[in-house]
């Protein structure tokens, strides 16, 4: 389930880009000349405030969003794990999960690897239950097991514990660096808090819109 990509090779980057909603006197820039590169396997925390642009440079490099100004590369799937856990509501976990892994292409069948995945990410006891009957970290972790069904390379985290208690929050987190220790895709999350931004490889710090920081971690 690991990316083609070769260790270190650059997988996705955006290349001096900016985002600006709206026009004249009430246009309000998201991003400004933002550049950032991301290898195969690379940990990278975004870290800022809310409003600094984290969301907006994640859904650029998802491609979620075209930049006003500047280019943005993909190599690769990327996959995406938002803030809350936006599960279709009607579908149980394992159908929530076997939607996305039927858009993936893969070797087994969808069912199967859907089952897997649920699996690895605790949720064997789950596999039946509708988003309401889950708890929120149970939730989260449907999300990034429907995240993984897509086999990215580049997996994108906006804030992915925001909605979480602390101990849970920890336990998610937890669960994402295990998974990409294992699987080895490239992974970025958004965060507000330097404790998680710690976790990773390198901090790249934004501030209305603006990077002011990009630095590995000792």
């Amino acid at each position: 389930m690991t990316s083609a990509t070769a260790l270190g090779q650059e997988i996705a980057s955006c290349r001096e880009i900016s985002v600006v909603h709206g026009a004249g006197d009430t246009a309000v820039r998201a991003l400004d000349r933002v550049s950032l590169e991301v290898a195969a396997g690379e940990r990278i925390a975004l870290l800022g405030r809310s409003g600094s642009g984290k969301t907006t440079l994640l859904h650029a490099l998802g491609g979620l969003l075209e930049p006003s100004e500047g280019t943005v590369e993909l190599r690769g799937r990327s996959a995406y794990v938002f803030q809350g856990a936006n599960l279709l509501p009607y579908f149980t976990a394992f159908e929530n999960v076997a939607f996305a892994a039927s858009f993936a292409p893969s070797d087994v069948a969808a069912a199967d690897a859907s089952i897997a995945l649920l699996e690895l990410c605790g949720l064997t006891e789950k596999l039946d239950h509708l988003p309401s009957e889950l708890s929120g970290g149970e939730a989260q972790r449907v999300a990034i097991a429907r995240a993984l069904a897509q086999r990215p390379g580049l997996m994108l985290c906006d804030e992915p514990t925001g909605h979480l208690d602390s101990d849970t929050g920890e336990r998610v987190l937890d669960l994402i660096d295990a998974l990409q220790a294992e699987l080895g895709f490239a992974l970025v999350v958004a965060t507000h808090a330097p404790a998680v931004a710690a976790r990773y490889d390198r901090e790249v710090e934004l501030v209305d819109g603006a990077m002011i920081r990009k630095a590995g971690l000792d």
